[in-house]
């Protein structure tokens, strides 16, 4: 896999996850191109930046004549792609080596000294927080995160040391591929409905992939998240633990401990053990967690306190988390990926403790029905921290069935709940990008801050508030 220029072939490659993939290669050398739908995605600009020809549609032309390596997304088979149909039935393909995007990234990871960072929540922040501190601590290490790194320039680095530090996703059970020399394990929270049937599924897989851990590697976990603490007891490998000591700390011993936080001059500043302030740029309750994950996890890689402290702070943040993205009618334009309840309270109370004196508004776009539908009442209560709520209909992927619930549903949900609580806002479901972004503009009084939320493409709505602010 990490054998310089290959002749390597994508299908899917505007993913997250494949695009990350996709940039890794070729900084490897190795020569990379691939396909995908016509949509415009994020990862579009990337790509191009990186002169790596995307084929759109899929076609069988697309593929190259002599490719040594074929990586498919999860999200498509031979059933559903034309391209994977016409490979699976050509003999001239039996000798080229295919592999699923979590195969192939597995088989990267394991040529390494790999440390996963996996869990519900925040794995992206910390994954991209810990390897920047790694970097500039010069312990050269390669990095792979499932979103844009704006300090790293991708969403990735490609450092010449052994060590490698990676985003790896729970879902289909994709940490079956890895066998990590560290983890650090953020939090167990039920997740991912459509494959995961049972609460009891899900955290089955954090269970065997801790397990794979070997006697002279590491265990990071979060001492708040019971899931978590329960799978860390009596283990033969060393295990480190954190915590926040607030209102709800419950006074365990943990090896790693903060305390004493405050904002000064928009910066949280807090202490941890007996090491002094640590100061970081990131917002809310849940980036003190992050940090002490990273803070974990840069001792057990032997960084000294000294620099843990200063790339701590120095660290600016990933694309779509808490992602300032510009003003519009002085209103500050905020987009985030949060798409689990969890998520969203934490990132809007995370919001509203920054910005405690502005209006909230917040657009939300359901991802997934089965997710939606299974943790429906969970989302009714999210929002009530919302000065005014609009809905979109849900972004369904393609590997559910579509139906099964609805955002006017929800809506209807959070009406019911908003009126029993007592609690003033404006909700409404608009259909779609177009609709939210119209409605937006009719507003003369827009001021406050409009947040932007979901794991799908709800970043377009400021995209197009903000092209008529330059249009202007």
């Amino acid at each position: 896999m990490l054998k310089k220029k290959q002749q390597v072939y994508m299908i899917g490659i505007k993913g997250v996850g494949m695009t990350m993939l996709a940039q890794f290669l070729a900084s490897q050398g190795n020569i990379v191109s691939g396909s995908d739908v016509k949509d415009a995605f994020l990862t579009d600009k990337v790509l191009a930046s990186l002169k790596i020809k995307v084929f759109s549609p899929f076609s069988k032309s697309n593929l190259p004549k002599n490719p040594d390596l074929i990586i498919y997304s999860s999200a498509f088979n031979s059933k559903n792609n034309l391209e994977l149909n016409f490979i699976e039935n050509n003999q001239a393909y039996k000798s080229v080596k295919i592999l699923s995007y979590a195969e192939a990234l597995g088989e990267i990871f394991n040529q390494q000294r790999g440390i996963a960072v996996c869990g519900s929540h925040g794995k992206t922040t910390v994954s991209a927080w810990l390897g920047y501190v790694l970097w500039k601590a010069d312990k050269n290490p390669s990095v792979l995160v499932g979103s844009s790194v704006p300090q790293f320039k991708s969403s990735g680095l490609n450092g010449d040391s052994k060590l490698l530090i990676a985003e790896v996703d729970e879902y289909q059970n994709k940490l079956r591929y890895f066998q990590p020399q560290g983890i650090v394990l953020n939090n167990i929270e039920y997740d991912h409905p459509d494959f995961f049937k049972t609460e009891a599924d899900y955290i089955k897989v954090f269970a065997e992939f801790i397990k794979k851990i070997p006697a002279n590697g590491f265990l990071i976990i979060n001492n708040r998240d019971e899931n978590s603490r329960k799978l860390a007891l009596n283990k033969s490998f060393r295990v480190a633990s954190y915590d926040f000591k607030d209102d709800d700390y419950q006074g365990q011993t943990v090896n790693y401990l903060a305390y004493n936080a405050r904002l000064k001059n928009g910066t949280q500043v807090f202490q941890v053990n007996n090491f002094g302030d640590f100061k970081i740029k990131l917002w809310g309750k849940h980036n003190i967690y992050n940090a002490l994950a990273v803070i974990a996890a840069a001792r057990e890689l032997k960084v000294p306190l000294s620099k843990i402290k200063k790339y701590l702070y120095d660290f600016n943040g990933t694309a779509r988390r808490a992602e300032i993205l510009g003003v519009y009618k002085k209103s500050l334009i905020i987009d985030d990926y949060a798409h689990h309840p969890t998520e969203i309270k934490t990132t809007i109370s995370g919001i509203k403790a920054r910005y405690p004196n502005k209006k909230l508004t917040v657009v939300f776009h359901p991802h997934t029905f089965t997710r939606t539908k299974a943790l429906f009442f969970d989302f009714v209560n999210s929002f009530k921290l919302v000065d005014q709520l609009l809905v979109l209909d849900i972004y369904g992927s393609a590997r559910e069935k579509q139906g099964g619930t609805s955002s006017s549903k929800l809506v209807k949900a959070i009406k019911t709940y908003n009126k029993k609580n007592k609690i003033n806002q404006v909700v409404l479901n608009v259909q779609n990008i177009k609709e939210a972004t119209a409605y937006l503009r009719s507003k003369n009084k827009l001021e406050g801050i409009v947040l932007l939320m979901g794991a799908g493409d709800v970043f377009r709505v400021g995209e197009q508030l903000l092209q008529s602010v330059v249009k202007k």
